[in-house]
């Protein structure tokens, strides 16, 4: 089983890059967030104050929350296109804050890793520390400020003044999630394109492999 975690800042391109080596190396991808996204819009939908953490806590060990074919289910309905609206990255971060949500997703998100033997290429914010603190290869991806809020004024039709004080506001929010993993190798992907990141990130990779064959890692 060949594991890889890319964690790191909201904006900074972990999904894009993840799904794109995940599809190089044949393996799945393992998108962490949309669990604390579906989560979130379950609480949205009961009508629960995430600032409850144990009315929350209870809402979201009782959702079906489920991944398959890069799209995520929530009691069985598609809810891919849903989880990535505003109304749930406005709560996302509180949801996500709490413990027992936390402990309850991260059973999820393993169970997803363990589904497929070749493995998987994991991407959130803690994935190198907590959900597959063995990983193969551990990346923090990282990204200047205005690269990022670029990016997502880009993705949203938004400005991008706007959302750089949206992302000030999001890594504050999501600070108790984003330590970096003993022996995570940081990569800085402001000015290098996804099939450069990618080549980088195999590189890598097969380094760690043959140090590790080799009684060296």
């Amino acid at each position: 089983m060949t594991v890889v975690a890319i964690d790191g800042p909201s904006g900074a391109g972990k999904s894009t890059l993840a799904r794109a080596l995940a599809t190089r190396l044949g393996l799945r991808h393992v998108d962490t967030g949309a669990y604390y996204r579906a989560a979130a819009l379950a609480v949205l939908r009961a009508g629960v104050d995430p600032a409850d953490a144990t009315t929350t806590a209870k809402v979201v060990r009782g959702a079906g929350i489920a991944r398959s074919g890069g799209r995520t289910r929530l009691d069985g309905a598609d809810v891919e296109d849903d989880i990535r609206g505003p109304e749930v990255t406005a709560v996302v971060s509180d949801v996500a804050a709490i413990p027992e949500v936390r402990a309850h997703l991260v059973h999820l998100q393993r169970d997803e890793v363990g589904d497929d033997p070749a493995g998987a290429v994991v991407e959130g914010r803690d994935a190198g520390t907590v959900v597959v603190p063995d990983a193969d290869l551990k990346v923090w991806l990282t990204a200047s400020p205005a690269e990022r809020a670029l990016r997502r004024a880009a993705e949203r039709g938004g400005d991008v003044a706007a959302e750089a004080d949206a992302l000030v506001r999001r890594d504050r929010r999501d600070a108790h999630a984003m330590a970096r993993a003993d022996g995570v190798v940081e990569v800085d992907g402001t000015d290098a394109t996804v099939e450069q990141l990618v080549e980088r990130l195999v590189t890598l990779l097969r380094d760690r492999v043959t140090a590790l064959a080799e009684g060296r890692g």
